[in-house]
C-alpha cells in the first residue's frame, strides 16, 4: 500500500509539474504576438506623431497669384480673401493625416490635440463663409445673397464629428468647391459675382472675430482658475433698482481639457493670420484711407507668435509665478492683445 501510494504521488508531481511549467511567456506564439503588438504599437505611436505636427504658414499674396494662374483668373478684389479661405479648408482636408476629428480607428482615434487644432481652424473658416454670404457680397441688407456661398455657408457648419452618412470630410470639399464656383463668377471677365471692400462689412466680420479672441483669452486664463464676479438679477428687479447681489464664482479649465483648449486657441490663430493678410490685400485702399494697416499688421504679429514651436512634450501648466510655466497664460497673452488690437481697428474703421 505504501509503494502504490508513493508511485502515485511521483505520477502526480511529474504530470502536474511538467503542465505547469508550460507557460504562456514559454509558447512561441505568444511570444510572436507579442512582439508583433508590440510593433503596431510603436507605428501608431510614430504616425500618430507625424499626424500630429502642425501645418507650416504659407505666403498668402503668393499664393493667390499662383492660383490665379494656374486657374487662368484675372486677380481681383475678393479673390485673395476666397482663395486663401479655400486654402486654410483644404488644409484641414489634405494635411498629414487627412482630417482626423471624426476618426473611429487607430492612431486617429488616440489624438486629440490635433483635433482640437481642427475645431478650432473650422471655427474661424465658418465665420468667415458666413460673412462671406452676410456682409461681403451684399451691397445693401436687402439684396440677394449669392448662390453658391448660400450653400457654402451650411456645408462648413456640418458636424465636425461625422464619420458616414454623410462624412464631415465630404460636406467641406463641397463647400471649397462652391467657393471655387463663386470665384470662377467674381473673376470673370464680365463679373457674374460680387466682393464689396468696404468700412463697415469689415467692421462687422471684426466684431466676430474679436468675440472668438475674447472668449479665448478667458479660457485660456482659466487654466490656473480665477474667481469671477456674478450677478443674479431678474429683469423686472433690474428696472425696479434693486441692487444685485454680486456672487463669486470660481472658474477653471478641467485638467483634461488645459491642452484641448490651448490646441484651439493655436488653431484658431493660424486661420486668422492667414485670413488677416489676405484682407490686408483686398481692402489695402480701406485700410490706408483709415490708417489702419500698420494695426492690421500688428494683429498678425500677435497670432503668429502664437505660433512659435512648442518645445515641452506637453502644455505645462504652472502657477503665474511658480516654477514652471504656464503655456496657457502664455498664450492668452498674445490673443489678448491681438484682441485689444482689433477693438482699436474697429474703432478706426468706425470713424469717417
Amino acid at each position: 500500500m505504501l509503494d502504490w501510494k508513493n508511485r502515485f504521488a511521483r505520477f502526480g508531481r511529474s504530470s502536474g509539474g511538467s503542465t505547469a511549467t508550460v507557460s504562456r511567456a514559454g509558447n512561441p506564439l505568444w511570444s510572436a504576438l507579442a512582439v508583433v503588438v508590440g510593433l503596431l504599437l510603436l507605428a501608431a505611436l510614430i504616425v500618430g506623431w507625424y499626424w500630429s505636427r502642425e501645418p507650416a504658414l504659407f505666403p498668402v499674396p503668393q499664393h493667390a497669384r499662383e492660383a490665379a494662374a494656374s486657374s487662368q483668373r484675372q486677380l481681383v478684389n475678393g479673390y485673395t480673401t476666397v482663395e486663401t479661405l479655400k486654402r486654410v479648408a483644404s488644409t484641414l482636408l489634405d494635411k498629414p493625416g487627412g482630417y482626423l476629428s471624426n476618426d473611429i480607428a487607430p492612431p486617429g482615434l488616440w489624438l486629440d490635440n490635433m483635433p482640437s487644432w481642427e475645431y478650432g481652424v473650422l471655427v474661424q473658416v465658418r465665420d468667415l463663409s458666413r460673412a462671406l454670404r452676410k456682409d461681403f457680397t451684399r451691397s445693401q441688407s436687402q439684396s440677394t445673397e449669392d448662390p453658391d456661398l448660400s450653400k457654402s455657408e451650411p456645408l462648413f457648419n456640418f458636424d465636425n464629428r461625422s464619420w458616414a452618412l454623410p462624412a464631415s470630410e465630404s460636406e467641406y470639399r463641397n463647400g471649397i468647391r462652391a467657393l471655387d464656383r463663386y470665384l470662377a463668377r467674381l473673376s470673370d471677365p464680365a463679373p457674374k459675382a460680387l466682393f464689396y471692400t468696404r468700412a463697415d462689412n469689415l467692421n462687422n466680420w471684426l466684431g466676430d472675430v474679436a468675440t472668438r479672441l475674447g472668449s479665448l483669452s478667458q479660457r485660456l486664463s482659466a487654466s490656473v482658475g480665477r474667481v469671477r464676479l456674478d450677478t443674479n438679477l431678474a429683469p423686472e428687479q433690474e428696472r425696479a433698482g434693486v441692487v444685485p447681489e454680486v456672487r463669486e464664482q470660481v472658474v477653471e479649465t478641467p485638467w483634461l481639457q488645459i491642452d484641448n483648449v490651448f490646441y484651439e486657441a493655436r488653431g484658431q490663430a493660424w486661420a486668422l493670420s492667414h485670413l488677416l493678410r489676405a484682407i490686408e490685400v483686398d481692402f489695402a485702399d480701406v485700410l490706408a484711407k483709415k490708417n489702419a494697416t500698420v494695426s492690421v499688421r500688428q494683429i498678425i504679429r500677435e497670432l503668429e507668435a502664437v505660433q512659435e514651436p512648442l518645445w515641452s512634450p506637453i502644455v505645462l501648466n504652472g502657477s503665474g509665478y511658480g516654477m514652471l510655466a504656464n503655456h496657457s497664460l502664455v498664450m492668452a497673452n498674445y490673443i489678448s492683445r491681438a484682441n485689444a488690437a482689433i477693438i482699436d481697428l474697429r474703432n478706426l474703421l468706425s470713424q469717417g
